[in-house]
């Protein structure tokens, strides 16, 4: 298969200068095969274009303007196709031909495809994209233990978490404590004070004999 493009080598317009240019550029820096199809200096060409470009791709006068772009007889698109597949690194796909390995295209094909990434691009993935890919290969006894190696870091997290917070309630107890202590190494007890007894109130009677003695 071979992608053709029909060209005007002498038209008069600028921008149809331009839009042959850039797909015929693309082409060759991308090293894809193809022919130029002058319909200027060949009136086959000319022919054959038009009456092969499909009825809905022709503008309203009815006439289809270069470049446009076949891959043997079969119709691939004008020039807005070609850019709108360039943007979209799709132009291997609008063009009927396979995306080059290790391509974003041949990347996208895959995934599109089959679901499947390439070797090459495994390598940018996260740590749960790499989990996915390998449980697939895996049989099913070891799929839990990938899942417990990625799941470990989580684990080991909230121990940390829980043991600071434990020793941030160590720290606020020491600090409390040592205030008690001095609260009450301060407060003074208050003395009580000792009971008078009654017989120290009472006076000793005087007795007779005291007051005889005293007189003589």
């Amino acid at each position: 298969m071979v992608v053709k493009v029909f060209i005007a080598s002498q038209s008069g317009s600028t921008a149809i200068k331009k839009k042959q240019q850039d797909v015929l550029g693309f082409l060759e820096a991308n090293k894809i095969d193809f022919k130029e199809m002058d319909i200027a200096a060949n009136e086959d060409n000319r022919k054959w274009m038009r009456e092969n470009v499909p009825g809905e791709k022709r503008p309203q006068n009815g006439i289809p303007l270069p470049p446009q772009i076949f891959n043997d007889e079969l119709y691939c698109g004008d020039y807005d196709s070609f850019f709108n597949a360039k943007e979209d690194h799709g132009v291997y796909a609008f063009l009927g031909l396979a995306p080059p390995p290790g391509s974003k295209e041949a990347h996208q094909a895959a995934i599109i495809q089959n679901g499947e990434v390439p070797e090459s691009d495994k390598g940018d993935l996260g740590n749960e994209q790499h989990l996915h890919i390998a449980a697939e290969d895996q049989p099913e006894e070891n799929i839990e233990m990938l899942h417990n190696h990625f799941e470990q870091p989580t684990d080991l997290n909230e121990n940390i978490g829980e043991n600071e917070a434990e020793k941030d309630q160590e720290s606020v107890h020491q600090t409390i404590e040592p205030e008690e202590a001095v609260r009450e190494f301060h407060t003074p007890e208050k003395e009580e004070a000792e009971p008078v007894t009654e017989e120290e109130d009472e006076e000793e009677p005087v007795t007779e004999d005291e007051d005889e003695v005293d007189e003589s």
